[in-house]
């Protein structure tokens, strides 16, 4: 791998070089050119042949001496820059790209390529401040700088300066005409549940209704205002926000469903959990539902019906957490193979320690826990439950 990416600069500074010659020819005379021309190719092919020799490091010098040959070579120092910044040399990069925003003699378009560079060499090192400061100063350099837009976007949702990333982000969606809705709205739903958690129930009603506003199919807008609602006492909101939620993409149901059952107990309404879980049954291929009826159906009908009702379903659904409830209702029962569920009891709940609730449908991350934003790949709303969790 590391042998063809020397390659890949080999080709990529053949016509540079070349160029470089050609420039030096007609600015200087063609005597004078041709000299110079000679000088270049003789420095690039000993470069060539330290890269065939495995020896990058000085083929990399060697490069360089080629951009100061001619100052107008300004490809050439960008993309030495570029290779510097890939190869880990990052403070190279860094001087080598600060010079290049320095020179007086650059267009417009050269700058901004310049200060995009060097702002990414930043990034690569961790300087964030710095970076923020160059992207800024090039997005008022260039209004329509998606880059650099793009490159705040993330360096706001690393500093979780969520109102600067929601700006950025809207102008960004100006500039390029490309649908920021669901980031913007798992931005507004990060202030909603700061504001939560800092019991600013009024500004975390109004985030998520922001929120809505960017995607009207958010749910995880639904989810926080379901847990708003019911810490505010109101259920009946508070149902109807997880109802909304998990009939937008049933994936999410087991996350609401015991919050969504406990507003049901407030309300003393058992036979609608029934008929919500009923219709869930219908349109989300995973266990959860199932599970949940269950345990109603045990509180209502008793432990021979419930049972009867998971073997049922358990035909057309297998499930590891199915089996475990299944053992746990026969238990109840008293069967006389006690001894040989109780061994297998102990088997299902050990499988299911060990295996990951939710994975992320993006990059295949797996976790215990829900993340919002996948700890591996950083996309937004990609993790969601397996299909046989259910916490109920």
């Amino acid at each position: 791998m590391a042998f063809l990416t020397e390659w890949f600069w080999f080709f990529l500074f053949l016509p540079l070089a070349a160029l470089s010659g050609w420039i030096i020819g007609r600015r200087g005379g063609q005597r004078h050119g041709d000299t110079q021309v000679s000088r270049l190719s003789s420095t690039y092919f000993r470069g060539l042949n330290y890269l065939l020799n495995e020896q990058p490091d000085k083929a990399i010098e060697l490069f360089l001496h080629i951009a100061e040959l001619d100052k107008e070579t300004f490809e050439t120092q960008v993309a030495l820059g570029h290779l510097f910044r890939r190869r880990g040399e990052v403070d190279r990069a860094i001087r080598l790209h600060q010079g290049l925003v320095q020179r007086a003699d650059l267009s417009d378009a050269q700058r901004v390529q310049a200060l995009l560079a060097l702002g990414e060499d930043y990034m690569r090192s961790g300087l964030l401040d710095r970076a923020e400061t160059v992207f800024t100063d090039l997005a008022r350099i260039d209004q329509r700088a998606p880059q650099a837009l793009k490159h705040l976007i993330g360096i706001y949702q690393a500093e979780r300066d969520w109102e600067k990333a929601i700006d950025n982000a809207r102008r960004y969606e100006e500039v390029t005409t490309e649908p920021m809705g669901k980031l913007i709205a798992q931005f507004e739903c990060e202030l909603a549940e700061r504001h939560r958690t800092a019991n600013s129930v009024d500004a975390a009603r109004a985030a998520v209704a922001r929120a809505y506003q960017a995607d009207a199919g958010s749910v995880r807008a639904g989810i926080i205002e379901g847990r708003i609602e019911s810490d505010a006492g109101n259920s009946e909101a508070a149902i109807r926000a997880f109802e909304r939620a998990a009939r937008h993409d049933p994936d999410y149901l087991p996350e609401v469903l015991p919050s969504l059952l406990a507003g049901y107990e407030q309300v003393g309404d058992l036979s609608g959990a029934r008929a919500f879980l009923s219709e869930m049954c219908e349109h989300y291929r995973g266990i959860a539902p199932v599970l949940a009826l269950t345990r109603l159906v045990e509180r209502q009908d008793g432990v021979a019906a419930a049972r009867a009702y998971l073997a049922r379903q358990l035909k057309d659904r297998p499930s590891v957490r199915g089996e475990a409830a299944l053992i746990d209702l026969t238990l109840a029962e008293g069967a006389d193979a006690s001894a040989t569920l109780h061994d297998l009891k102990h088997i299902t709940d050990q499988l299911l320690v060990r295996n990951p609730s939710y994975r992320c449908t993006q990059c295949g991350f797996g976790a215990r826990t829900h993340h919002w934003q996948c700890p591996s790949c950083k996309e937004w709303g990609t993790i969601k439950p397996l299909l046989n969790y259910a916490v109920v």
